[in-house]
């Protein structure tokens, strides 16, 4: 991911063994890493049985935030895909109990189909 994507929220998507590795203290006993997108320090991570969104604060980074979204609670979502003059992809999730959609930048050439399926997949049980 180049520094200017990073700068301006666009995601790149990251090693799922890596985030694996990284996240075992906190993940469920058969739960696993499906896929995982990172912007600078952030991250958000779709795992078998949720949607982790960990957002790094302050200088060092030391505290964290995890919010955990289960997919029952995604009641609508919405892929964008990148256009000729519109570089980046969008995806906007509408969760129980929040008025606005959850909007993320996805880098060009992101697999926004298969994020796409692994929601429907999720999502319409």
């Amino acid at each position: 991911m180049g520094i200017l994507d990073g700068l301006m929220g666009n995601a790149s998507e990251v090693s799922v063994e890596d985030v694996q590795e990284e996240l075992s203290p906190i993940l469920g006993d058969s739960e696993h890493v499906e896929r995982a997108f990172k912007v600078i320090r952030d991250m958000y991570v779709f795992t078998s049985g949720r949607l982790i969104l960990i957002d790094k604060q302050g200088l060092t980074g030391k505290k964290v935030e995890y919010m955990s979204i289960p997919y029952k609670s995604i009641s609508t979502f919405s892929v964008e895909t990148a256009g000729h003059f519109d570089m980046d992809s969008e995806l906007k999730m509408w969760v129980s109990g929040r008025r606005d959609p959850i909007t993320k930048e996805l880098k060009k050439g992101s697999d926004v189909v298969g994020i796409q399926k692994l929601l429907a997949n999720k999502v319409l049980k």
